[in-house]
């Protein structure tokens, strides 16, 4: 089922789905699998570009070789920019912490005080889809089964995927949408 706020077309699966990310048992997994990089905007590419080298000293050898020789991104498929990868595989701002949980090198960045900017808003909202068509935007919940793990955590907690990620949906959408998606599941609840 799907639900509308202003401009935006909502899956009714981000208030039903329960989600919270459960990083000891999958240990990073989005962040170094599938089949191309993390979706970025043209502002993101700039960004990083423009803070390479204060987001360096937290990415693995490998990945700054990746993007010395290839670029922070990539056209992908539909043409759109991803971050660009290592094998095809890794993202190329993966570190392994001490853990040898895969995390986000921009974000360590980010929250070293090094850049003012966050990790990718693709990234922030995982496992929230966001897709323009025309003058909408949809938001979906992306099913994957790496995120069986975060899936139990949430059913344990009882945290739905829009709760978990409160912070980047008022990053990319702002307070006030979050709070008509707080009105809008308290309207479902009670039906």
């Amino acid at each position: 089922m799907l639900v509308e706020i202003e401009d935006k077309i909502i899956s009714t699966e981000i208030f039903s789905q329960k989600f919270v990310c459960d990083l000891n048992a999958c240990k990073g997994a989005c962040c170094v699998e599938g089949d191309t990089g993390a979706p970025l905007t043209n502002i993101e590419v700039k960004l990083i570009k423009n803070n390479l080298d204060k987001i360096k000293p937290f990415m693995s050898e490998s990945g700054i070789s990746e993007v010395e020789k290839n670029g922070v991104s990539y056209l992908d498929e539909e043409q759109e920019q991803v971050t660009s990868l290592l094998n095809g595989r890794d993202c190329a701002f993966v570190y392994k912490d001490e853990n040898g949980i895969a995390k986000c090198s921009i974000e360590k960045a980010y929250r070293e005080k090094q850049i003012d900017f966050n990790k990718p808003i693709s990234c922030h909202l995982y496992p929230i889809r966001v897709k323009k068509f025309g003058e909408y935007t949809a938001l979906n919940y992306a099913r994957w089964k790496i995120c069986g793990p975060a899936c139990s955590c949430g059913e344990k907690l009882q945290v739905s995927v829009y709760r978990f990620l409160k912070e980047p949906l008022i990053r990319a959408f702002g307070e006030s949408f979050y709070k008509e998606l707080e009105l809008l599941d308290k309207e479902m609840s009670s039906e």
